[in-house]
């Protein structure tokens, strides 16, 4: 059987909303890491990055969110999850989740631990970065609300709901607390998000990691 191992609210979200629409068995296996369980030596031999998530299919052990993405889609084409291969859309598929993993993810973690990215004890540089970092989440937040625009569809890709779907929502989610504009803001965006929690596959994984109000 799958497992997926997971903290609440993490980038692990996005692999549990996609097994969840898939609605395959699977095994969610909690990773502790208020304690640093992602830093033990168990997880290490699992991902030697210590991050979350992994997912564990049969002998395969993956890490890396997108690549987990890509991987469920394609050992379930039946569901529909990805574009057909050698199509112009799966190519579009590729782009945004590396867009998504690359650019606006890195932007986040930079605005949530700016302190990674400075000496230590650099308060004021840690403001800096953050700063930055918010400046910089809000014009990728354009980018998404803008291909929203462009197509029109109800879903990221279009009329077709995909596996960037829950990477988008889960990204988008992570900017509800910003003192900018959080991502519900924009006109293109709130919809979309509203969409998204309307799924049953989504409310099942708010239950499933415990979360509370506000989701988006």
């Amino acid at each position: 059987m799958i497992q997926l191992h997971f903290h609440p609210g993490t980038a692990a979200m996005v692999p549990h909303i996609v097994l969840e629409e898939l609605g395959i068995p699977y095994e969610r296996v909690p990773v502790d890491r208020d304690n640093n369980a992602h830093k033990a030596p168990a997880y290490l031999k699992l991902n030697p990055n210590g991050l979350i998530p992994v997912l564990v299919d049969g002998d395969l052990v993956l890490y890396e969110t997108a690549a987990i993405c890509l991987h469920l889609g394609d050992t379930h084409p039946h569901a529909g999850l990805m574009p057909a291969l050698g199509t112009p859309e799966r190519a579009h598929a590729y782009k945004w989740l590396v867009w998504l993993t690359n650019s606006l993810q890195t932007a986040l973690l930079a605005y949530f631990y700016p302190e990674r990215w400075v000496s230590e004890g650099n308060v004021q540089g840690a403001g800096e970065v953050k700063a930055r970092a918010e400046a910089r989440v809000a014009s990728l937040i354009d980018q998404l609300d803008a291909e929203l625009a462009r197509h029109g569809g109800p879903w990221f890709m279009g009329e077709t709901y995909s596996v960037v779907d829950p990477y988008v929502y889960t990204l988008c989610r992570w900017t509800r607390d910003f003192d900018s504009p959080p991502a519900r803001t924009w006109p293109h965006l709130a919809p979309y998000l509203q969409r998204m929690l309307a799924r049953p596959a989504l409310q099942r994984v708010m239950a499933n990691e415990g979360l509370a109000p506000p989701f988006v």
